[in-house]
């Protein structure tokens, strides 16, 4: 017993000492005008003035009026000194409060819970990750950030105190009130994320306040309803629950919340901590030293309302050494029973002067010397700001956690392989991270009724993606597996890869009871909107997993593990800003796409903008026709026309380039022999992809299979049945001559050449090109970019010929023909030399959505790389994107378009040289920028119902939209 007592005494003298280095921390830079002004409003006041400024009340904004007056009432009669808000809405408290504040002698002190920021209590108000999810992060410059914009909130919110941040060690994972609202169970880590979320809330001018003192974190029971116990002993508490606060206090921590807690080690009287002398004086006062303000918890909480009688409470509270009384079950009584005690002489003048006298410090502090109301206008916004947006997701970003990757599974690689499906568990919806998954490849959702319904549909695929979802609505929220979804778990990855994805809090993989069967676990945290992305995201190798788990999950995990993976530069989607754009900059091009469709240039457009490897921008306007009801969506596909030529034909010449099986010096007549006799033969492809070699443009292949009186499809030529004679679906059902195929090359070879050499644009080359690409792999073309490309890309919204696999729903149609097909052209090519290829033509035939077209472009900006996988070399890229005949006045380069090399041509004319692209016939158009790392990519169906005039390229919308894209830099 001797040696406990020196073990104490010697903590207390070690702690005393400490405590004397530190400054109060409600004293301004101003001192002097602040006792001034402290002083001069404490020696006007009455002793019930005094003693009111010692009650902080609870006000919520959504209150009846009867209870309103009796706010009213505690302010005019009690002057009571704050307020803490609670439910709801933010302009309406901002209106109540500017009422109250008119109504208070002495300006209120205005308090909130906002752990998380104003929406843990507000409707309309901005949500941050949990404290949880927060202590994921390893760079603690975040926390700050976070910190500091939750003040910014606060304090436009006219908030003076965040009952922020809460500092309790969470090492007991069944504990009820506490779980999320903590950093982790690590006291380091914890008192790192507090100390920096402090300094950032309190650079906004907002004061904080650490809490539960002396710690809630290792109790399964909830103050709210009962007294829970703390049994550890001195050194425990010393070491671990105690240490936190040692560091804050010593920083500048302005407040600190006192718990309603049973600790026998501290107080063997069995009063509550937030009432004992001995742990709100002896140890937080004086042994720590700390002397900012000093709050209870709320006293109509349970752990204290039950202890003694109403006012009873609130003087013993303040006798404990407490300087505010939170949310008392009865002001008026509690006031008069602390003026009773002072004027029995139980309470002095010193120790009432004190409390009072700290708390006008804390108002001076806040800047209620010099109130001013709450402005309304904006509000809201101000509230919900982008910049908000843009700090969550670089939070979730760094957050979330690998903890388990047998075999490397993430980030997914060699999509050509994998068959995935994605299975939700829990009670919420998981729809935002099943669509985020769509993006990179294709997913199939399943719906099931038991274990042999799941087994049964997960059969054709060989990896299963399984979310945990339950709802984001607090922290509190369910977070466990039921037991039949662990048994589901446990049965599909025993025949399946697996990866779990929890999007709750780490504490529900304790449940699982064997885990080498799953190849991946991730913890999400939560199952907010931006967490379902991001983490999708991650699964797909767009960012690099950073997060460490802050709690320890079971006997399988420890808190602080995290495996590190690393993007494969897949495309990303984030906020304009995070690439240095401005968003509102951005807007401008909502107008100009507008104004297209409403003007009716073309019924409906998907347009997307990549920066750095971000999509940022990714829009839809318009229907698929005018008259129609279907609005285009992002999972729509239109026929992209002659972008075809960069997106199939082009990648594989590449290919076959480095491999050396063909040279751009190569002529016609060394790649296909029949070239040798005819006036093409001494054609290079490096001039013939620059056109610049005398090729005619094109050819109406189609015009001489009509009926030369009725202008329509020849007998001749056409059936409306298929039949091995007539094999080739131009239309729905309309069959051209089997043998046609082999007389367009003929025609083309035979064709004459243009009567003098300059730059002429021509689709014979991808025509020319075809047919050698197929000959030599023995495959159409639709096959071998599918297996050499797309497949792998995750270009699943990319293919020929989309009416053979995807509904007419989702297919954009590109004109009402009434010269060739005499039908409406939907899931069918429009270009007709590419239908009579049986939709599949060199030039023309691609369908795709602009998402997958940008993969495609992103694959060539990082010079052939993307996700994981190297397509092409880098030195192969540059080949083709370099203009070899701008000397003679043409700007192409090999396959590409180029930008204009004078005033007028295919870009906004303020983009880059490097730069290349290419534009289609239908309205499309694609161009990707190496310097400043920009993808465009605008797809429309300006041909329907009819091609007529081309009013995109004759307003320039196009290049006026990118133009506007490069005036969004900022950086």
């Amino acid at each position: 017993m001797r040696h406990i007592y020196i073990i104490v005494l010697s903590f207390f003298i070690t702690v005393n000492l400490f405590a004397q280095t530190n400054k109060n921390p409600l004293l301004t830079s101003d001192f002097q005008e602040q006792r001034k002004w402290v002083d001069s409003i404490y020696n006007a006041m009455t002793l019930k003035e005094k003693v009111g400024q010692l009650y902080m009340v609870q006000v919520m904004s959504n209150q009846d009026l009867a209870t309103k007056k009796q706010v009213l009432n505690l302010i005019t009669e009690h002057h009571i000194g704050g307020i803490i808000y609670s439910n709801g809405g933010p302009v309406r408290q901002a209106k109540l409060n500017n009422e109250l504040q008119s109504l208070s002698k002495t300006p209120l002190l205005i308090g909130m819970d906002a752990e998380w920021g104003l929406s843990m209590r507000l409707d309309s108000t901005y949500a941050f990750p949990w404290n949880m999810t927060l202590g994921a992060i390893k760079d603690n410059k975040l926390i700050e950030e976070t910190g500091k914009k939750i003040g910014e909130h606060c304090k436009r919110l006219g908030v003076h105190f965040n009952f922020a941040p809460v500092v309790d060690i969470n090492t007991n994972p069944n504990n009820p009130i506490i779980g999320n609202r903590s950093f982790g169970e690590d006291r380091d880590n914890v008192t790192e994320k507090a100390s920096y979320f402090m300094k950032g809330m309190q650079s906004a001018g907002v004061l904080a306040n650490a809490k539960h003192f002396p710690g809630h974190g290792d109790t399964e029971q909830d103050s709210h309803y009962t007294l829970p116990t703390i049994g550890f002993d001195e050194k425990r508490i010393d070491s671990v629950e105690l240490y936190p606060y040692r560091r804050l206090i010593k920083e500048g921590l302005s407040s600190v919340m006192v718990a309603h807690l049973n600790v026998p080690k501290l107080d063997s009287t069995g009063f509550p901590s937030s009432l004992s002398k001995h742990i709100v004086t002896d140890i937080l006062k004086d042994s720590l030293g700390f002397k900012g303000l000093i709050f209870t918890d709320a006293l109509t909480m349970k752990g204290a309302a039950d202890f003694d009688e109403t006012g009873d409470i609130d003087l013993a509270a303040f006798k404990a050494g407490n300087d505010v009384m939170l949310m008392s079950e009865n002001v008026g009584i509690g006031v008069s029973k602390i003026i009773q005690a002072y004027n029995k002489g139980e309470v002095s003048e010193k120790r009432l002067e004190h409390s009072v006298k700290k708390i006008l410090q804390a108002k001076y502090k806040a800047g209620l010397a010099n109130y001013e109301p709450i402005g309304i206008y904006n509000l809201v916004e101000d509230l919900n700001r982008l910049e908000d947006d843009v700090l969550y997701e670089e939070l979730i970003e760094n957050a979330v956690t690998i903890l388990q990757n047998i075999r490397g599974v993430l980030p997914i690689r060699q999509l050509e392989t994998k068959k995935i499906a994605y299975v939700n568990l829990g009670k919420a919806s998981g729809d935002i991270f099943f669509n985020e998954l769509k993006k990179y490849t294709k997913v199939h959702k399943i719906l099931f009724d038991n274990i042999d319904d799941l087994e049964g549909k997960l059969q054709p695929y060989n990896t299963v993606i399984v979310g945990l979802h339950h709802s984001n609505r607090s922290p509190w929220e369910s977070y466990k597996f039921s037991d039949k979804e662990l048994v589901w778990l446990n049965e599909v990855s025993k025949t399946h890869t697996v990866i779990l994805d929890v999007f709750v809090k780490p504490y529900a993989l304790m449940d699982l009871k064997e885990i080498e069967n799953i190849e991946s676990i991730v913890v999400s945290y939560q199952n907010s909107k931006i967490a379902q992305e991001k983490s999708a995201q991650l699964i797909f190798g767009a960012f690099a997993s950073k997060g460490v788990l802050p709690v320890s999950a079971g006997s399988f995990f420890v808190a602080g593990e995290g495996i590190p993976s690393f993007g494969i530069k897949r495309l990303g989607y984030t906020l304009p800003e995070r690439v240095g754009m401005s968003s509102e900059k951005l807007k401008k091009i909502d107008s100009v796409a507008q104004y297209a469709v409403n003007q009716k240039m073309t019924p409906g457009i998907q347009l997307l903008i990549a920066r750095e490897g971000k999509v940022i921008y990714n829009k839809n306007f318009g229907k698929h026709t005018y008259k129609g009801k279907e609005k285009v969506s992002f999972d729509d596909i239109y026929d992209v026309a002659s972008l075809t030529k960069i997106l199939a034909t082009l990648p594989l010449l590449m290919e076959l380039v480095e491999q050396g099986i063909v040279s751009l010096d190569d002529k016609l007549s060394d790649i296909l022999p029949e070239y040798k006799e005819s006036n093409k033969a001494n054609i290079t492809i490096k001039k013939m992809l620059s056109h610049y070699a005398r090729l005619r443009p094109w050819e109406p292949f189609y015009y001489k299979t009509l009926d030369t009186i009725t202008k329509r499809p020849s007998k001749k030529y056409y059936r409306t049945e298929r039949s091995n004679e007539f094999n080739i679906e131009v239309s729905k059902n309309l069959f051209l001559r089997s043998d046609y195929m082999d007389s367009i090359p003929k025609i083309i070879k035979d064709s004459e050449l243009l009567d003098r050499l300059r730059y002429r644009y021509s689709d014979f080359p991808y025509y020319i090109l075809k047919k050698f690409i197929e000959g030599h792999y023995d495959k159409t073309l639709d096959e071998i970019v599918q297996d050499r490309f797309y497949q792998s890309l995750g270009a699943n919204y990319t293919t020929y010929n989309p009416y053979k696999r995807i509904s007419n729903k989702k297919i954009v149609p590109t004109e009402e023909d009434d010269y060739y097909r005499y039908q409406k052209v939907h899931g069918y090519v429009h270009d007709m030399g590419a239908a009579m290829q049986n939709g599949i033509g060199g030039h023309a035939g691609v369908f795709s959505n602009a998402n997958d077209v940008a993969k495609i472009m992103q694959m060539y900006l990082q010079k052939g790389f993307y996700g994981g996988k190297r397509y092409l070399k880098t030195q192969t890229v540059d080949k083709f994107n370099t203009c070899y005949f701008c000397e003679n006045d043409n700007r192409r380069g090999v396959g590409f378009d180029k930008p204009q090399l004078g005033d007028e041509g295919p870009t906004c004319g303020c983009i880059s040289m490097t730069s290349f692209g290419h534009s289609g016939f239908t309205g499309t158009y694609a161009w990707a920028d190496p310097e400043e790392e920009i993808v465009y990519v605008f797809l429309a169906n300006r041909t329907y119902p009819n091609a007529g005039k081309n009013l995109l390229l004759r307003e320039n919308i196009r290049t006026e939209i990118q133009r506007l894209i490069y005036e969004a830099i900022e950086d």
